[in-house]
């Protein structure tokens, strides 16, 4: 954690941001990377209720501040503005399925609530994908194209993922109620 906020070999995109949001920046590094990892936790908790609804409740705050910082984070010095759309779309997203996770359980909607918070994982490995197609650009790109492909990478990134077990929890629901 310590690392967020010791940024002297930052690439220079993101020294830029640090320089600009020295608290937001970091605070979105960690609260990202934390989100990363107790999301899963949580869910791998489903079958202890009480543990699952104390360690979900910290992830929810972690997702929301996560979340929140991702605008400010996506707009300071974007690569593209069509970078910066795609990083906004994805913490809205992000914040709108746990909005819609909450609401869910909060009203006993079991079911509703589990496939929102499923799409929430996979909106959030899109912070995983982002990085994983960045390093197989560096391996195989060109700088003369870097702008473009950063731009679609902010989106596919997530949408992706997003998508894919969108379709999946629609053929496993089709599979159950038929």
């Amino acid at each position: 954690m310590a690392a967020a906020f010791a940024h002297d070999d930052f690439p220079e995109g993101l020294a830029v941001k640090v320089e600009l949001l020295p608290l937001v920046f970091p605070l979105h590094m960690i609260t990202g990377a934390l989100a990363l990892l107790m999301l899963p936790l949580v869910i791998a908790l489903r079958r202890w209720p009480r543990w699952h609804r104390r360690v979900g409740r910290i992830a929810a705050l972690d997702v929301l501040v996560a979340g929140v910082t991702a605008f400010p984070v996506a707009w300071v010095a974007p690569v593209t503005l069509w970078s910066a759309a795609g990083f906004t779309a994805q913490a809205a997203t992000w914040l709108a399925l746990l909005a819609l996770g909450i609401h869910n359980i909060r009203h006993g909607r079991v079911a509703a609530h589990r496939a929102c918070m499923v799409l929430m994982v996979a909106t959030t490995s899109g912070a995983v994908f982002f990085r994983i197609f960045l390093a197989l650009w560096a391996m195989f790109g060109t700088a003369r194209r870097f702008e473009r492909f950063y731009a679609a990478d902010a989106w596919v990134a997530w949408l992706l993922p997003l998508v894919a077990t969108a379709l999946l929890l629609r053929g496993t629901a089709r599979t159950h109620s038929g």
